[in-house]
């Protein structure tokens, strides 16, 4: 006989179930639905060709998602009876978008596979694909995520890193999600796309010394320091706002990132080294990034039968 204690038997094929049931893979739906990849890129990138804006909105999505219990959808809930979700914490309330563009995304992927794919996975794959679109590197995305079916406002509002954020603050943040100073790095190489409210970076433009001159006098002449224009917007990147390359890091080196948490990265600390290698090496910023990525991804997902797939991604079935 090949076992003699059945017990034994049972419980590591259980342990052996449940390590494989918490592995993702690149190839999760290629039988159950081959088109999934396909129809999101598709759909996202007729949604940046209308507005490039919106490559760095599904981006943010998927961190927003990923940092606040794990990539598990739960971002997308909308408020219920039963639980405030988290579109109205602090940093996501009048700044998170792109939850109509999901919702399209997710109608088409149910028009060729009825609750197959999740949302969870829809936001990675999203992510991954804007960033193509606007000329960045891909990634094997991985997948097989489940989707939460309660959100966390409490989480949202301590877990996301600060705009104001100080260098060591920004290493304790990642390194909580099993990030390390590198993947932080590069992963706010993301900031080389998209914009920022007013009320995120008002403090640096008029109170900090460490910006470039220039940059703060444009950026106050649509940012006042008092009174209205909270949501005023200004570009992260002011160079190329949108197409993904290695201008954040240039700015950095020359005192123009526009968050106090951005120009943190170059102020005379552990990460100037690696700011500077950006700032010349493109392919290695887009090396480190894809990696980064894909560590991300793999925070604390939902797999096997845990979570659900849902049918509408701004609710629980």
């Amino acid at each position: 006989m090949a076992c003699i204690h059945p017990p034994s038997c049972l419980l590591a094929f259980f342990f052996f179930a449940a390590i494989a049931s918490a592995q993702l893979s690149s190839t999760f739906y290629s039988t159950s639905c081959p088109l999934a990849i396909q129809t999101i890129r598709l759909a996202v990138r007729a949604a940046v060709a209308k507005e490039a804006r919106m490559g760095a909105s599904l981006l943010r999505l998927h961190f927003h998602d990923c940092f606040v219990n794990g990539c598990d959808g739960s971002v997308l809930l909308d408020d219920t009876s039963g639980f405030t979700g988290e579109k109205t914490a602090v940093p996501n309330n009048n700044s998170l978008r792109g939850f109509d563009v999901i919702d399209n995304i997710k109608s088409q992927v149910e028009a060729v596979c009825k609750q197959v794919v999740s949302c969870a996975d829809i936001l990675a794959v999203a992510a991954r694909e804007s960033v193509a679109a606007l000329g960045g590197p891909l990634w094997t995305v991985q997948l097989g995520r489940r989707d939460a079916t309660t959100a966390s406002l409490d989480a949202a509002n301590t877990e996301i890193p600060s705009p104001k954020s100080d260098l060591d603050d920004l290493i304790s943040a990642y390194s909580k999600k099993g990030l390390g100073t590198t993947d932080m790095v590069a992963l706010s190489g993301a900031h080389t796309i998209g914009q920022a409210r007013c009320i995120s970076f008002r403090d640096r433009i008029y109170n900090e010394t460490s910006i470039d001159s220039s940059l703060a006098t444009s950026r106050q002449s649509n940012c006042p320091s008092s009174g209205d224009g909270d949501d005023n917007l200004s570009p992260l990147d002011a160079v190329t706002c949108t197409l993904f390359d290695n201008f954040y890091f240039r700015n950095l080196v020359k005192k123009k990132g526009l968050l106090h948490s951005d120009q943190q990265l170059f102020s005379g600390g552990s990460t100037d080294s690696l700011v500077t290698t950006y700032s010349t090496n493109t392919a290695r910023f887009f090396s480190d990034f894809a990696a980064a990525m894909v560590k991300m991804g793999n925070i604390s997902p939902l797999t096997g039968t845990d979570g659900e797939v849902r049918l509408n991604c701004r609710k629980t079935n």
